[in-house]
Order: structure tokens, then sequence, then C-alpha cells
């Protein structure tokens, strides 16, 4: 492995740790997607879940220290760890490896996304309606096979951000403890970030911080959508027309890109935990959602996580090459 210098000291080739862990990790999730067992984000999900119940207070401020407490102190473990192994360009590779393993989510995303979608082509609604809460948290009771079709698009697109593209921008740009603490964050989010009574206090520093780690992961991904789908002039219209008629800052850019890309419409009138709402659509000029798009949006959700691993490879190679040239 290529040592890089500064100051005439050598240190460890760290982009090339990244390459190669992030490109194993990747391999990884491809060919077992999650860890069936012992999965380390479950593991997480339950302390977050006890130090959320010694916390609770209906008040902003002690959602921010549960906030700081769970993903602070996962993000400064994974340091020290990372630390443990550093100068070892081996057992770097391999720990970076298995973290990125284990934060991705590209191929279950995917086998969830099919299996909904092979109910709704063998006619079985009510099994796609079971099965939809896996991907997404929307009532799937009332929803209509086109409706099941367009959720499931939906959260193929805003899940290939938060599961892959993220989890790899932070790996890039911060190591296991960028990785670490992204998926961390995302957890947290999905855990207490909703605007139910109980949480809507409590929760809004998890949601602020998830909206702004997510940033970075959610402009690449409509970037490299509108690349690998195939109409990149409209994918890119409907980012730069539609993505700010979402609630959400992050899904919106990601949401309109898949849209434009697949030609498909995006958006309008869905339900959450009972609470319906009516947003705006994105590609209005596109069709509906079809059965056959949930096998589309896969496909290009995995050519995105594919070109974002070579973007984010690429990106840490040459910080690292400018950094050592400008310590010579």
């Amino acid at each position: 492995m290529r040592a890089e210098y500064s100051a005439g000291r050598e240190v460890p080739a760290q982009g090339s740790v990244f390459a190669y862990g992030a490109a194993a990790g990747l391999l990884a999730d491809r060919l077992f997607g999650d860890p069936r067992r012992g999965h380390p984000v479950a593991a997480f999900g339950r302390a977050a879940g006890a130090v959320e119940r010694v916390l609770w207070r209906d008040h902003r401020g002690w959602g921010a220290l549960h906030a700081v407490v769970c993903a602070g102190g996962t993000a400064g473990a994974a340091a020290l760890v990372a630390r443990g192994v550093r100068g070892r360009d081996a057992a770097s590779v391999a720990l970076t490896a298995a973290v990125t393993w284990t934060v991705l989510g590209g191929t279950s995303l995917g086998r969830e996304a099919r299996a909904v979608g092979g109910a709704l082509a063998a006619g079985d609604v009510e099994v796609a309606r079971e099965r939809l809460p896996r991907l997404c948290g929307r009532d799937p009771e009332a929803l209509d096979e086109g409706q099941i079709a367009r959720a499931v698009v939906e959260s193929v697109a805003e899940n290939t951000s938060d599961a892959v593209v993220g989890a790899l921008v932070w790996g890039a740009l911060a190591g296991v403890p960028g990785l670490v603490a992204f998926r961390a964050v995302n957890t947290l989010d999905a855990m207490v970030g909703h605007r139910s009574p109980r949480l809507l206090r409590f929760g809004w520093a998890s949601a602020r911080l998830d909206d702004m780690a997510g940033w970075p992961g959610a402009r690449l991904t409509a970037v490299l959508a509108a690349v690998a789908g195939g109409a990149p002039a409209r994918a890119l219209e409907a980012v730069r027309r539609d993505a700010g008629r979402h609630p959400s800052p992050n899904a919106g850019p990601v949401e309109a890109a898949f849209a434009g890309a697949l030609g498909v419409r995006l958006g309008g009138t869905l339900a959450y935990g009972g609470r319906v709402e009516h947003r705006l659509v994105l590609n209005g000029g596109g069709r509906p959602v079809e059965v056959a798009d949930i096998e589309r949006a896969v496909r290009l959700s995995r050519r995105v996580g594919v070109l974002a691993l070579g973007v984010c490879v690429g990106g840490r190679l040459l910080a690292g090459h400018l950094l050592g040239r400008r310590g010579r």
C-alpha cells in the first residue's frame, strides 16, 4: 500500500485504506446483505432506546443531550477502535470493510422492494401491504396497487441516499468514525425524529442533525441518479423545479431525481401514522408509477451505489494526494 508523507514523516495511506475497505464492504453487502444475527445497528437501537427511557423529557435540550450521548458516544468509541489499528494497514482495511458492510443497507433495501413488487405482480395486494412497513412508515391499509408501487419507488430513492451514498460520503470524509456516526444519526432520526406528540420536541435535535448529516449524500445521490438513469436533463430539471416542494430537504432532491430518471410522477397524497399529507407532485410531466418501475428503481439504486463508491474513493485519494504534496 502506498505511503503518504507529511513534513518528512511517513503516515498511513488512509486514502488507500478507505478505498480497499469501502470496496470490500460494498461487495460484502452485495453478496450477503445485512448481517442476519447480532446486527450492530440493532444493538445501537436497543442502547439508544434505553438512553431515551432515562433522558426523555418533553424538551429540546434533553433531546439534544440524547443525540450527543448516543451518536457522539458511538462515534467516539469507533474513533478509539480505529486509532488502535492505525499503522497496521491490513487491520485498518479489515475494520473499514466490516464497518462499511454493517452500515450499508443497499442489498436489503432492494430485497424488500422486490418482495413487495413480486407480491404486486402476482396480484396479492394484501401481502404487499403486509410487507410495505418494512420499507417505510406509510399506512398501507388504504393503498391500492399503484399507490403501493409509488411508495416503494419513493422509499428506494430516499434510502439509496440514507442507506448507501450518505454513509460512503461520511466514510470518505472521516473514515470509520464517519461511517459509524452517520448510521447512528440516521438511526436516531428513525427512532425519535418524527412528529408525534411525545417526540416533537425531544426528537427535534436528532431530526435536525440527520438533515445536516444527510445533506451532502442526498445531493450526490441526486446527481448520480441523473447520470445513471439515462435521462440526465429530465432528472436534473425535475430536481431544479420540484425538489424544494418536498417537506424534507434531503428526500426532495433524491426523489425528484429518481422521478425524472425513471420518467414517473412521485409525491402526492400519503398517510403516516394516521396523519394525511398532501404533497406536491415531483416530475409532474411523468406517468403514474407501475409495478415494473420497482425493479427499474432498484437497478438504478444499485448503479448509483457503485458510482458513489467510485466518487468517494476518488475524492479521498485525491485529497490524500494533495495533502501529501503540501506536506513535502
